[in-house]
């Protein structure tokens, strides 16, 4: 069994590896390279695997852990703010689609059961492919990608209760079911009010203890421990993993360690849903296929026809960009994994028979199948019109943040961070010590745990939509690192930092660092000042004057000798001459004020 295993899992990666390049270097996109690479290897392919039906079980974990990510980038509030998209929108979605397969199917003279159930489970789109497309073509943000979100979210709900539906059309088995109705509901009702409770009062103080571990692969151990159990839990009341996982996401949504939660779990996301992606192109069963290619795909074509004109007619009615109507509509065309589960359902309570059942999930696979294609056909001829009609005008994209982020709150980082704050500048804060974090979040700080010098961490904070970046790392090796992770990057982000001494400062200046400040030379420059004035008794003015020349005189000649830090004997001999310019300008200052007053310079 575990040789079976590792067979398997060699072949799934190695198909991933191989096709999945070629397929986005053709432009085809890497969901359509997965789907190929499942049908190459699959039972009607080259037969490397005989069954996916193990796989495609394992493998909807990458869809569970997807909806987890989603549902960590929105606050309970933002989440409220969309209730009206998520019911409106994505009600009229399922209801539009589902009346227009309905009365198709009765036209056709099709059993009003199965025309309902099969209207019902092919309403619902691909959550993986959909989200897949609209992130490979940076669409979330967008008016098209938030209405196609708030669409397939209300499709995981609307999933529920079309499942609950399916036994009620079926052959009864006994009487006496609806005790067994109100349990489940009140399970639900029970598991859903100790999710949040939990999510306030005990997965915060549980994930601080655990980072203050420092080690990171038991933070990441703990992330999967919680979005696996979750979804087992919600599965045990009947209710989807993936919204379990959501749900569970967004009560995380706030915490300072949603960042790290998040670039913790993303690698298994992507590769997870690689391997969601290559079990449905294996679970096409060509058979079924062969077997009456007309009815087939007669009835992929009729599905994606009436889908795309219904959601096509829905998209005129949002606040869609112009030109983006039909693209909404690909995006959403597809069917569901979750009609895989209302068909099966269906077929269990003998609305279908298992003959029906299979032509339907042939039909989602294809369907599946062919949105990617037609995505592609859609670029392309996009492409081509703007090249014929000039230049199209990009759409508005709303930014995530007007933000800066502030890298270390430690000393240093605490005085940058707290000015900001207090003149009204949107701060994400990085820092990795959990008690530190924890005593911020008390004062209203927006404070997230995490390691800053990791690139998707930095990605997570919302790097790409940030004004600038602070790092006020206290450890000289992680300053450096994070500026060349953000230089590798965002090479357009400006960066500003704090050097501990006159290496690390020019060290900065070798990587192009806009501004750098001495953490020590301003105060020790103010305090040379005092003991000046108040200690020595000496004019304020020319004590002012003197620390404005010393410090500019210091920075030209930091310039001056920055081309020669590494070369340790010039170094030392400029420096020194340096010095003995500094003071005998300083000395023809004295001069020059005790002749310009008539007075000594104290």
């Amino acid at each position: 069994m575990e040789h079976n295993l590792l067979q398997n899992a060699v072949v799934y990666l190695g198909a991933a590896v191989l096709v999945v390049p070629l397929a986005k270097r053709l432009g085809m996109g890497a969901v359509l390279g997965y789907l190929v690479a499942g049908i190459l290897i699959g039972p009607f392919g080259l037969r490397f695997v005989a069954d996916g039906e193990d796989a495609l079980h394992f493998a909807e974990f990458g869809v569970v852990l997807l909806l987890f990510l989603i549902g960590l980038e929105l606050e309970p509030s933002r989440l409220w703010a969309l209730r009206r998209p998520i019911f409106g929108w994505g009600g009229a979605q399922v209801l539009g689609v589902a009346a227009g397969l309905f009365g198709a199917a009765l036209l056709v003279g099709i059993d009003w059961k199965i025309a309902l159930i099969a209207g019902l489970g092919l309403s619902l789109s691909s959550t993986a492919i959909a989200l897949a497309s609209l992130e490979e073509r940076n669409l979330m943000p967008t008016p098209a990608g938030q209405a196609g979100f708030a669409i397939l979210l209300f499709q995981d709900i609307a999933a529920i209760p079309m499942i609950a539906i399916v036994p009620l059309l079926g052959v009864p088995e006994s009487a006496g079911g609806g005790g067994n109705a109100w349990i489940a509901a009140l399970k639900v009702a029970g598991v859903l009010a100790g999710l949040v409770g939990a999510g306030r009062f005990l997965l915060r103080p549980l994930l601080r203890i655990i980072a203050k571990t420092d080690a990171r692969e038991i933070f990441t151990a703990f992330a999967l421990l919680l979005v696996i159990a979750i979804s087992l839990l919600m599965q045990w009341v009947g209710m989807s993993m993936a919204l379990g996982a959501f749900m569970a996401g967004v009560l995380l949504a706030d915490s300072e360690y949603r960042h790290a939660l998040e670039t913790d779990l993303e690698p298994f996301k992507g590769l997870l849903l690689g391997l969601f992606f290559i079990a449905v192109g294996m679970s096409v069963d060509f058979a079924v296929f062969l077997a009456q290619p007309g009815l087939v795909l007669g009835l992929v074509a009729g599905f994606l026809v009436i889908k795309i004109a219904v959601l096509y007619g829905l998209s005129r009615g949002l606040k869609i960009a112009r030109g983006q109507h039909l693209q909404f509509s690909l995006l959403l065309a597809q069917g569901g994994e979750f009609a895989f589960v209302v068909f099966g359902a269906a077929a269990t309570a003998k609305v279908f028979s298992p003959d029906v059942a299979n032509i339907l999930v042939v039909v989602v696979a294809l369907s599946m199948v062919v949105t990617p294609l037609a995505l592609m056909a859609y670029d392309r001829l996009s492409a081509g019109r703007e090249g014929r009609g000039g230049k199209r005008k990009a759409d508005r994209i709303e930014p995530n943040e007007d933000h800066v982020i502030v890298a270390g709150f430690g000393r240093f980082g605490q005085i940058v961070g707290r000015f900001l704050h207090a003149n009204n500048v949107r701060l994400t804060v990085l820092d990795h010590d959990p008690d530190q974090i924890e005593v911020l979040r008390h004062f209203g700080f927006k404070v997230f745990y995490g390691d800053a010098t990791r690139p998707d961490l930095l990605r997570a904070a919302g790097a790409p939509k940030a004004r600038a970046v602070v790092v006020a790392i206290d450890d000289i090796e992680d300053s450096l690192k994070l500026v060349d992770a953000v230089r590798r990057e965002y090479p357009d982000l400006p960066v500003f930092a704090r050097a501990r001494n006159v290496t690390h400062y020019y060290q900065l200046m070798d990587r192009g660092v806009e501004l750098i400040e001495r953490e020590t030379f301003e105060a020790a420059l103010r305090l040379g000042r005092s003991v000046m004035t108040a200690g020595l008794g000496q004019s304020a003015y020319a004590t002012r004057q003197a620390a404005l020349k010393f410090r500019r005189y210091n920075k030209q000649t930091l310039d001056t000798v920055y081309p020669y830090y590494k070369d340790r004997e010039t170094f030392v001999s400029m420096a020194k001459q340096a010095r003995e310019e500094l003071e005998a300008m300083i000395s023809r200052d004295r001069k020059a004020f005790d002749e310009e007053t008539g007075s000594d310079w104290d």
